[in-house]
């Protein structure tokens, strides 16, 4: 029987605890063995609910652990490079949250490093791993909808609280970082394309991005979209061809933000195709250890997460 990829986390993060700790838990082929963090009470509530966790008091520690095969870092996103590197020359398999990098050309080094290694260093981009967007690409793939010549990609959500590092600037807060990497990064992974004739405006607060509206042009499409953290929650992608119309309406969180659905108007018909028991967190880790395994390409390279990083920065020279 093949021995599970034991995983430590950097950091005790709060979405390591409600998403990713437990994803690690629940995937097949990964085990959750060691945790990050110089507080005893950060690590006591996770030791709460994952018996048996380790506690290292340093990432430094965590990163010595041989017991350890894999790490998972949720640290600030501008802290991400750095660990990801030390993570690598410890040699461990890394997967970095979202996003990777601040600017594009910082990931090329942890990409060198990746190549050099023999090791897997991936963003974790969950939504390439959930069925509803596998399956959105498929038919646009098979032309069930036509040549695409609209795409539309909303997501939003209202954050005013100055303490979250979502609004700090030195944290690499802003909405373009947090969730530009879903309304850019799934247009490119569904259409196989790159964003070209990017124009944006952008609401600024406290030198964060809170608003941007981005109009673009990608693989032959008009593309219309926004991310704000200062709205009303909403997500919602829509791809438009000339033989019919294509709806995700709960594209980024689903089932938290509301069901995985696909509706697929063809003519005077519509059908719509549902993913209730699809879990992307944990179909990412299954992904990552299966990978580390051999079984299969990891379907999220980091010149994948570079792309969709290059498009954010030429949006936010684009609204200079």
């Amino acid at each position: 029987m093949t021995k599970p990829l034991r995983w430590g986390i950097l950091g005790a993060a709060n979405f390591a605890y409600e998403h990713m700790a437990p994803a690690i838990h629940a995937a097949r082929g990964a085990e959750l063995v060691g945790l990050g963090t110089s507080s005893a009470d950060k690590f006591a509530r996770f030791a709460g609910k994952f018996a048996g966790l380790r506690h290292h008091d340093s990432y430094e520690a965590l990163l010595a652990d041989d017991d350890i095969d894999a790490v998972y870092i949720p640290l600030p996103n501008t802290l991400h490079i750095e660990w990801g590197l030390k993570t690598l020359e410890a040699g461990k398999h890394v997967l970095i949250e979202k996003p990777v990098a601040m600017k594009a050309a910082q990931i090329d080094p942890l990409i060198a490093a990746r190549d050099s290694s023999g090791l897997l260093a991936a963003e974790a981009y969950m939504i390439v791993h959930h069925p509803q967007w596998q399956r959105a690409k498929a038919l646009l793939d098979d032309g069930a909808i036509g040549t695409v010549q609209q795409v539309s990609c909303a997501f939003s959500f209202d954050n005013r609280d100055p303490d979250n590092i979502r609004n700090q600037r030195e944290m690499g807060g802003g909405a373009l970082p947090d969730i530009g990497v879903y309304a850019l990064g799934c247009a490119r992974y569904a259409l196989g394309a790159e964003f070209e004739q990017i124009t944006a405006q952008i609401d600024w607060d406290n030198g964060v991005d809170t608003l941007s509206r981005i109009q673009a042009r990608i693989g032959g499409a008009a593309y219309q979209g926004y991310v704000s953290t200062r709205m009303h929650a909403f997500q919602e992608v829509t791809f438009h061809g000339e033989d019919g119309v294509m709806r995700l309406s709960a594209p980024y969180n689903p089932n938290v933000y509301g069901m995985a659905e696909i509706e697929l108007r063809q003519g005077s018909e519509t059908r719509v195709e549902r993913f209730a028991a699809a879990n992307h967190y944990v179909n990412q880790l299954e992904a990552f250890c299966a990978a580390v395994r051999g079984e299969g390409a990891y379907p999220w390279t980091l010149e994948d997460a570079k792309g969709t990083q290059a498009t954010i920065d030429a949006i936010y020279a684009a609204a200079d």
